[in-house]
């Protein structure tokens, strides 16, 4: 398919950010988007980058009804030098596919997906910011909009990209932030949406994080559905423990996010001989390890936060501090490795960055 390209007229773009410094995660917009719609047999069509603007569509849409929809997050990097860099893009662009075959929706392939990227950012490459930390903010979408009442799978979708320049994802930075541990609320089970993408898992996450934000905790540490003993994962995050020296994280079941940042921790970390264990943790044996101090970090990965160290946390009302409460060395080495790597700073031993040619 051929991408239409619409740019915007000049004299309408809208002014980008004086000060980077200031930069807010997820308030500016750039000045173009990727669409694209889904009609039943006849596939995917229409592509077109097009000015920013407001999405119209019936109330009767199906996504407004029956929660068909999916989402992704990536990054694209400007290095000092003045190269463009995406950091495992088909990474996301696989996960993206995954996460529509999960909810009933039409998959993209993956050199589609990386073009219509690539047109949109050629237009949009001033909007990346150029200070180390900040970078461009990359969502792709996909909603159905076919307008119907009943419960089956959309007839009719449409596929977007916006993008925004972005600084640290929490207002703490690499500082470390405070987890509440939730043994009342659950998130997902083995079996459900867990391991997708999708606006669902974000929706039934916000009454406990609201619930932990007013008790002053920055996130929520999920446990299993079942028994609420089994550690999963942070609402926006992996986790991840270091014990003694080794690292443990719960494994991919069903219910947790395949996170791309998580799986270049585990390189990493094996690639500099650490052993990296990806089995089940009690919450009861986190505890236990903190006590005893053998437990000598916790952080948590996502592509938003690239690696967060957590201070401590919050389990049935009982506080604990992980060591003395700052960043862990393990953190602050993997922190600077994969953000070197995105910024061309450190040599890319796996063949993880993109370099984007606009």
């Amino acid at each position: 398919m051929k991408i239409r390209i619409q740019p915007v007229e000049p004299a309408k773009r809208r002014p980008k950010p004086a000060d980077e410094s200031k930069l807010v995660f997820g308030k500016t917009f750039s000045d173009h988007m990727f669409m694209m719609d889904y009609k039943g047999e006849k596939g995917w069509q229409d592509p077109r980058v097009v000015p920013h603007q407001v999405l119209q569509m019936d109330p009767a849409a199906m996504v407004l009804h029956y929660g068909q929809g999916i989402f992704e997050g990536m990054k694209a990097y400007r290095c000092s030098d003045g190269r463009l860099h995406l950091f495992r893009p088909e990474k996301n662009f696989e996960r993206y596919n995954r996460s529509a075959a999960k909810l009933c929706m039409p998959q993209i392939e993956v050199p589609f997906q990386f073009e219509a990227l690539y047109e949109l950012l050629k237009l949009d490459k001033d909007w990346i910011p150029h200070s180390m930390g900040s970078s461009l903010y990359i969502r792709p979408t996909m909603i159905a909009s076919e307008p119907h009442l009943g419960v089956r799978p959309a007839n009719e979708y449409l596929h977007f990209i916006i993008t925004g320049p972005v600084a640290a994802y929490y207002p703490e930075g690499f500082n470390p932030v405070s987890i509440y541990v939730s043994d009342q609320f659950v998130r997902t089970v083995r079996g459900g949406l867990g391991e997708a993408k999708t606006m669902a898992n974000y929706a039934s996450s916000l009454y406990a994080a609201e619930y932990a934000k007013k008790k002053g905790f920055t996130q929520v540490l999920w446990l299993d559905a079942v028994e609420l003993r089994f550690v999963e994962e942070v609402g926006t995050m992996n986790i991840f423990f270091r014990i003694k020296d080794e690292l443990v994280t719960p494994p991919l079941g069903g219910s947790i996010l395949a996170g791309i940042t998580r799986d270049s921790v585990i390189q990493l970390a094996e690639h500099w001989g650490i052993t990296v264990h990806q089995r089940p943790i009690e919450i009861g044996e986190v505890i236990d390890a903190v006590r005893s101090g053998d437990m000598k970090e916790i952080f948590g990965t996502g592509t938003a936060a690239v690696v967060s160290p957590v201070g401590s946390i919050s389990y049935k009302d009982q506080s604990f501090k992980i060591q003395n409460g700052a960043a862990g060395e393990w953190s602050q080495k993997l922190y600077d490795e994969i953000v070197g790597i995105q910024y061309g700073e450190k040599e890319d031993p796996f063949g993880w960055v993109h370099e984007l040619k606009v």
